[in-house]
């Protein structure tokens, strides 16, 4: 039988912070897509992108918490080492 890895999360916060910041980036690249489009789009279609938006900046907060844990986690077993 074989071994679990061990759980290696040493990176996990540097991985979430990628995350956040391209996510940051895909809410502007949508937010200039919408205002040089404005004219082109349907409001179903700005309705859509504000929603998009809005998924992503929640999911941001939920990422964020994320980071606090890991650093919570990496602080603890530094403490044990």
């Amino acid at each position: 039988m074989t071994n679990a890895k061990p759980d290696n999360r040493s990176d996990n916060v540097r991985k979430i912070q990628n995350t956040i910041d391209n996510t940051l980036q895909n809410i502007n690249e949508a937010e200039d897509y919408t205002k040089a489009h404005s004219e082109e789009l349907s409001t179903q279609e700005k309705n859509e992108i504000m929603n998009k938006n809005e998924r992503r900046r929640k999911s941001i907060d939920g990422l964020r918490s994320e980071i606090k844990d890991e650093a919570s986690h990496n602080e603890y077993n530094n403490d044990l080492n």
